[in-house]
């Protein structure tokens, strides 16, 4: 599987959430200039207030996801010849019920789902600080992790990594 190609959708995702958040904040920007009379936003300050904490959080978003496209930029992963680590691609299998989920390892980006090529399947970007992510650093193939999920211990094999 082409790696470069999962950075470069991961990228495009990210370069996207921050063109949605500027744009949310140039909204509220909008709206708080000419939305409302003087008057008006004297009369709403609360209003006024929360309009300006969207903008901020917005510009916040956007700041996040353009750092982390930065970040993608340097990123170049390779194949895994040993244990797991950042780059990775990891298919883990629940001991319990056989589910199986496969995920790119990568230094940014979590919770984001890539396609594989040819659209063939989904991953879901996990990040080595989430518990996924740490559970499964420096191990391989065979091995058994637990991780705590929605408050519930889960045991997973480790059915492949590339």
């Amino acid at each position: 599987m082409d790696k470069l190609q999962l950075v470069a959708q991961l990228v495009k995702q990210l370069e996207a959430s921050a063109r949605a958040a500027l744009s949310a904040r140039d909204a509220v920007a909008a709206e708080a200039q000419d939305g409302a009379t003087p008057d008006e936003k004297r009369e709403d300050a609360r209003a006024a207030h929360q309009m300006q904490s969207f903008g901020r959080a917005s510009q916040g978003r956007a700041q996040k996801a353009l750092a982390e496209v930065d970040a993608l930029a340097r990123f170049k992963p390779g194949a895994i010849d040993g244990p797991i680590g950042l780059g990775a691609i990891v298919e883990i299998e629940d001991a319990d019920s056989g589910e199986g989920r496969t995920f790119f390892l990568a230094p940014v980006g979590a919770g984001m789902t890539l396609t594989g090529p040819g659209g063939d399947g989904h991953l879901s970007v996990v990040t080595p600080v989430s518990p996924i992510g740490r559970a499964v650093l420096g191990k391989r193939t065979g091995e058994h992790v637990d991780v705590t999920v929605d408050g519930d211990v889960r045991e997973w094999q480790i059915t492949y990594v590339g």
